[in-house]
């Protein structure tokens, strides 16, 4: 595969994922690109290539544009690489590349604990809402992906997530029982076929409901905080990095992962040691 067929997949990809703002931006870089290495096999983009283009590209522009077009085309190579399960390094992801157009400090992560998260799923008495919170905190759904799903795409204990965010043509979560079996009730009563929507609403209403649902215990609340809820609890409870970054997250790089992660609280730490070695 030559770089312009990797651009020509990733920039299809966009029309139907991002806003023509950020699919405008996007152009630039990877036209410049296509430019420079369009008929070069994927395959064949080292660190060097990358490092030598973006000093081309933007040396002289300002700071928050350098990281811009870096942060970009990463994530070009992430979607190739993720898509078509390629045994590639990305390019991008060279130590000494991330320290010369290095990503702007990520801010503090807020972590749900799990009694908070417990008692505002256990207090929704409707049987949608709760589904909705259930999926989000223990299975690891984004939001949007959660709100595509059909019937068809419910096996078991398994979800097939269609079109994810990786640019894979699919993907599967995984259900634990009780939530698997509440969600097959709720089809039963609601009576849905195959090909009908399970969560028939749009993104700014269902991130209403969990707003208003988290007012009730006075916090503020997103539906992504529920998300890392999910992937948070299950390492701080010995899950290894790699099944939470693979399995419920389904990111494609462990660091994404770990970036994902909230920081460790004093206490929290002092428990483990306690946890690990004793009083």
């Amino acid at each position: 595969m030559t770089i312009k067929e990797a651009i020509d997949l990733f920039s299809n990809h966009q029309e139907g994922h991002l806003k023509q703002r950020s699919i405008h931006s996007y152009k630039y870089i990877l036209n410049k690109f296509e430019s420079e290495y369009g008929h070069h096999q994927f395959e064949s983009i080292g660190s060097d290539d990358v490092l030598q283009f973006l000093e081309d590209l933007a040396g002289n522009s300002a700071k928050a544009t350098r990281k811009l077009r870096y942060a970009q085309l990463k994530t070009f190579f992430n979607f190739i690489i993720g898509k078509f399960d390629l045994n590639l390094k990305n390019p991008c992801s060279s130590s000494h590349l991330s320290k010369t157009f290095s990503i702007l400090p990520q801010r503090a992560r807020k972590v749900l604990e799990k009694e908070t998260v417990d008692e505002m799923i256990y207090n929704t008495r409707n049987l949608r809402d709760r589904l909705i919170l259930e999926i989000q905190a223990r299975c690891g759904l984004r939001i949007g992906e959660l709100l595509k799903l059909k019937v068809s795409d419910v096996s078991d204990r398994k979800l097939t997530i269609i079109e994810p965010k990786s640019g894979k043509d699919s993907e599967v979560a995984f259900m634990p029982e009780q939530i698997a079996n509440r969600l097959r009730d709720y089809i039963k009563e609601k009576e849905l076929s195959s090909n009908d929507r399970i969560f028939p609403m749009c993104y700014s209403t269902a991130r209403s409901l969990i707003k208003n649902l988290a007012k009730r215990l006075n916090i503020e609340m997103t539906p992504h905080d529920l998300r890392r809820h999910s992937a948070t609890y299950a390492s701080r409870n010995g899950v290894p990095l790699e099944i939470v970054s693979k399995v419920i997250l389904r990111h494609q790089d462990l660091k994404t992962t770990q970036i994902y992660l909230g920081r460790v609280s004093e206490p929290e730490a002092i428990r483990w040691m306690d946890v690990l070695h004793g009083k």
